[in-house]
């Protein structure tokens, strides 16, 4: 299982990843002029996942022998799993780690990256074993 972690494929996953991430934690940003901190957070990881699915299936996945549509739906299965571990830890730490901590200046953006960072692991498994198989 290790050995998943340390492919070329992998930091690919990485860098792709690492763009989307950008885009989530930036278009919450930009949400959060209409929206509260917690629908943004949902509204970003939307806009992050769809531009995730687009460069994991140019960039990442060449060989997968999935249909688009079979692939789309996986990862939006994977990603319900990531969004739920995003959401929970952007949470929990904006709203109850960073105020125990006294941190009080960039709380949302330290939440949500650390939110945002949380799910690389398990959805790089997910998307490799069933969206991009």
């Amino acid at each position: 299982m290790i050995r998943h972690f340390f492919s070329r494929q992998f930091v690919a996953f990485l860098l792709t990843g690492g763009t989307a991430a950008a885009v989530n934690f930036g278009s919450r940003i930009f949400y959060m002029r209409w929206l509260d901190f917690s629908s943004a957070v949902i509204a970003a990881y939307i806009t992050g996942m769809i531009t995730a699915f687009i460069l994991a299936r140019l960039l990442v996945f060449r060989k997968s022998q999935q249909a688009l549509h079979r692939s789309a739906a996986f990862f939006v299965l994977v990603n319900l799993v990531a969004v739920v571990q995003t959401w929970g830890i952007s949470m929990g730490m904006v709203y109850y780690v960073l105020p125990m901590l006294e941190i009080n200046m960039f709380t949302h953006e330290i939440a949500h990256a650390a939110g945002v960072a949380a799910p690389v692991f398990t959805s790089y498994l997910g998307h490799k074993r069933w969206s991009f198989r």
